[in-house]
């Protein structure tokens, strides 16, 4: 693992990525050959969980761990995984770091927890999803893409291929074309295009959806969507 914070050209920081969701990108990614900064509040955490991830992924890897603030100023790629309650204020504090020209992929879900703290339904935002959200937070020069939600975070961190495809929705067709290929680095991922980033609510609240049904069938549902074109999916 590379302590010092020196990373390949153009890293992925993934921003609260020492959770279960950040986790299990990280791993994904830094197998694929992509250099990754995870973000902390804590940056002995990061520095931890990336010796966690590269670990599992191998001396190849390039794993780096950083406050979350370092973190942003040091990659133009971010990756957004943290709880919705945290998402603005987050945001808020990161502005100044992010660089233009960033991209900033959003995974939250503004999910509501029920009587046990399982999610059973998403909030109301304002600007209508968690993604769009996060538009009107970051620097005019930074491009906001939803994507991501839909995932397991548990098969993310195992070593199967996922059965899911990844929706990924942006005004910013660069952005989520690069977005694509991220996810279609993930085995057994699709990426599809979503359209735009005002779609992104209706994704965010399929994750719900998934969360039930998982919880009453006792698995890791994703989604696949049928009948489109070969091309469309990645």
């Amino acid at each position: 693992m590379n302590t010092s914070g020196e990373v390949s050209i153009r890293p992925i920081a993934i921003i609260g990525g020492t959770g279960p969701a950040g986790m299990g990108l990280a791993l994904r990614w830094a197998r694929a050959g992509e250099a990754i900064i995870i973000g902390s509040r804590d940056a002995q955490r990061a520095q931890q969980a990336a010796a966690a991830i590269q670990l599992r992924a191998g001396p190849q890897a390039k794993v780096s761990g950083m406050e979350n603030s370092e973190a942003c100023a040091a990659a133009d790629i971010l990756v957004l995984t943290v709880p919705f309650e945290g998402q603005a204020a987050l945001v808020k504090r990161l502005k100044p770091a992010m660089t233009d020209g960033s991209i900033l992929i959003d995974a939250t879900v503004p999910l509501a927890a029920s009587v046990g703290g399982r999610a059973s339904r998403t909030l109301g935002v304002w600007q209508g999803s968690a993604a769009q959200q996060a538009a009107e937070l970051v620097p005019d020069e930074v491009s906001v893409v939803a994507a991501f939600h839909n995932l397991s975070a548990e098969l993310l961190g195992g070593d199967s291929p996922l059965d899911c495809d990844v929706l990924v929705c942006s005004d910013d067709p660069d952005a989520a074309q690069l977005t694509r290929e991220l996810a279609a680095k993930i085995p057994g991922v699709r990426a599809i295009d979503g359209g735009k980033l005002e779609n992104s609510r209706i994704v965010e609240q399929i994750t719900a959806l998934l969360i039930g049904l998982n919880f009453r069938h006792k698995g890791h549902a994703g989604i696949r969507i049928t009948g489109l074109p070969s091309g469309a999916y990645r």
